[in-house]
């Protein structure tokens, strides 16, 4: 079975060109089959405020209306999306920029209305994945670049989170590849003392919840976690979570948090 690495990156990265440009030139360089999946930044707010569109948030989760969803697919499918492909070619990277959208590679459903209408959000399950799509672009020698961005079926974008995204693409492909999942962020790690960057090395799934009520595993490394979980449940061989800086160290597994079972 050939290997293949999945490397989910996001926050300030893609938003400070210095830090994109070595991070996707530390991509250049993984060996073998390799998927990259981008979040979007702070750009599409800034672009937002520019356009006279203000963000909406809830509970510190941003609701996606029709004027934000046309904003976020021009941001993250256009922008963000060309320029990381554009990048990655002049590194010769045979790159190619998708949305959820295109070739049907990532139907999702449109979040239902509970308490909160998040608007044009959506949900993924890793059995919707097209995974034969995604099999036939990376055996051609492509390597796909995901936005975190997919469609309903019925004509309309959704805007759904990157590590959701990651983790479904690494659980569905899990079948037909040996699959690393890496999720890139600012920190080198899950980290026991916030203060003095102390790394977990390893933290194995019966461990988590106890983690979770000692306020160790919080804020944003919930879904993180959460996402983690999910692909190792469906047959992913290794999740790492570490530094965008550390990304070679990470793939050779010298470095970061590593989620097992």
């Amino acid at each position: 079975m050939k290997k293949l690495t999945i490397v989910k990156v996001g926050g300030k990265v893609i938003d400070e060109a210095s830090a994109l440009n070595a991070f996707l030139k530390s991509f250049s360089t993984l060996e073998g089959e390799k998927i990259l999946i981008h979040g979007g930044g702070k750009i599409a707010s800034d672009f937002g405020k520019k356009l006279g569109i203000e963000a909406k948030m809830i509970d510190g989760r941003r609701i996606t209306d029709a004027e934000t969803i046309d904003l976020v697919t021009m941001v993250y499918g256009g922008l963000v999306s060309k320029r990381i492909v554009s990048k990655l070619q002049a590194l010769k990277v045979n790159a190619i920029g998708l949305t959820g959208a295109d070739a049907n590679v990532i139907p999702a459903t449109k979040r239902p209305i509970g308490a909160i209408d998040y608007g044009f959000v959506g949900d993924v399950k890793p059995e919707n994945i097209n995974t034969e799509i995604l099999k036939n672009l990376i055996d051609s020698g492509l390597i796909p670049v995901l936005a975190p961005l997919t469609h309903d079926g019925e004509g309309h974008m959704l805007n759904t989170n990157a590590d959701t995204i990651a983790a479904s693409v690494a659980a569905a492909l899990a079948q037909q590849f040996e699959v690393k999942l890496i999720y890139c962020f600012e920190q080198p790690g899950v980290l026991s003392d916030f203060e003095n960057k102390t790394v977990i090395s390893e933290i194995k799934r019966a461990e988590v919840a106890g983690l979770k009520e000692r306020g160790v595993i919080n804020e944003g490394m919930l879904p993180k976690m959460d996402c983690a979980l999910l692909a190792l449940a469906h047959g992913t061989k290794s999740v790492r979570i570490g530094s965008f800086e550390n990304l070679p160290a990470l793939a050779n597994d010298q470095s970061g948090t590593l989620i097992s079972n």
